[in-house]
């Protein structure tokens, strides 16, 4: 899995926020994305889909002297979500909630996020510390990516739910 794949399966918590909060149960239109990891990548043991629907979110970018992106800033309410174990069928959604994330590049392409509110957070088996595991916080976390695309946890604190748990 590339990082930009890597990247959307992060910020599914924060991708589209609602501009009102609809249920995912209630939801009359098709989600605003849908993305589908295989057994043993957010999961141990079953294909894990995520939906969201929503969008109302502020993205700034700063940049150096020669134009260069060294730092972005994304503030607002992330997406209604619904999680579904694809083999057993089973159910998990969350509200739409706030979130801001700050991330910060590095002149080598590696680079740091910092993020507080309501997160998602997927770590695949080549990750540290290594997944799969798909975690919603309702905190703060900060990781960094190395240029091969690898994710490092470095802190994570606040309320945890373990979505795959949640997924009989």
């Amino acid at each position: 899995m590339n990082a930009q794949f890597k990247i959307c399966s992060l910020l599914a918590g924060m991708f589209a926020a609602m501009l009102g909060y609809i249920s995912p149960s209630s939801a009359a239109n098709d989600p605003d994305f849908t993305l589908v990891f295989p057994a043993g990548i957010a999961c141990e043991d079953f294909d894990l889909q995520v939906e969201g629907w929503g969008g109302n979110r502020h993205f700034k970018e700063f940049t150096d002297e020669e134009g260069n992106i060294v730092r972005t800033l994304d503030a607002g309410t992330g997406g209604a979500l619904l999680f579904t174990n694809l083999d057993s069928g089973s159910q998990y959604s969350t509200k739409s909630n706030g979130a801001v994330a700050h991330t910060t590049y590095n002149t080598d392409g590696s680079y740091t996020g910092k993020l507080t509110g309501h997160t998602v957070l997927i770590l695949f088996p080549t990750d540290n510390p290594p997944g799969p595991s798909t975690t919603l916080i309702a905190g703060r976390l900060i990781y960094t990516v190395d240029t091969n695309g690898i994710w490092t946890l470095e802190e994570m604190s606040g309320k945890t739910t373990d979505i795959c748990a949640a997924l009989p």
